[in-house]
């Protein structure tokens, strides 16, 4: 397997959108493929940014083109210059991150909190 078919596979297993650090841990565990560089990381960041079938959502992150219509539906949408002060982009800025948040402090095994108003999001 190729590396930038490990990635689009990995991104596909991922929900079809992922973070360069999601795609930086996962990817390595595809067995098929070999990353014979001395700089993996950066291999992977050019795949993402080169790759046709792979778009950039905003910086750091990146989504599948065949699962763009259902990410547009769940609120994901590119950032650009007209839209970055759209609500619908700062939602998913603070419930995005938020997530993240929570996920790393279960992951650490804190105590996480959310704030009543952001519990559905």
């Amino acid at each position: 397997m190729k590396q930038y078919e490990a990635v689009i596979e990995t991104l596909d297993k991922l929900g079809g959108i992922a973070t360069l650090g999601e795609l930086n841990r996962e990817v390595f565990k595809i067995k098929d493929c070999e990353w014979k560089t001395k700089t993996p990381f950066a291999s992977i960041r050019r795949i993402v940014q080169q790759t046709k079938g792979i778009y950039k959502i905003k910086p750091g992150l990146y989504g599948l083109e065949k699962c763009r219509k259902q990410l547009e539906d769940r609120g994901i949408i590119v950032e650009t210059e007209k839209n970055k002060d759209s609500d619908n982009v700062k939602t998913f800025n603070h419930t995005y991150y938020q997530g993240i948040l929570l996920i790393i402090g279960k992951y650490h095994n804190m105590q996480t909190f959310i704030p009543k108003q952001d519990k559905n999001k």
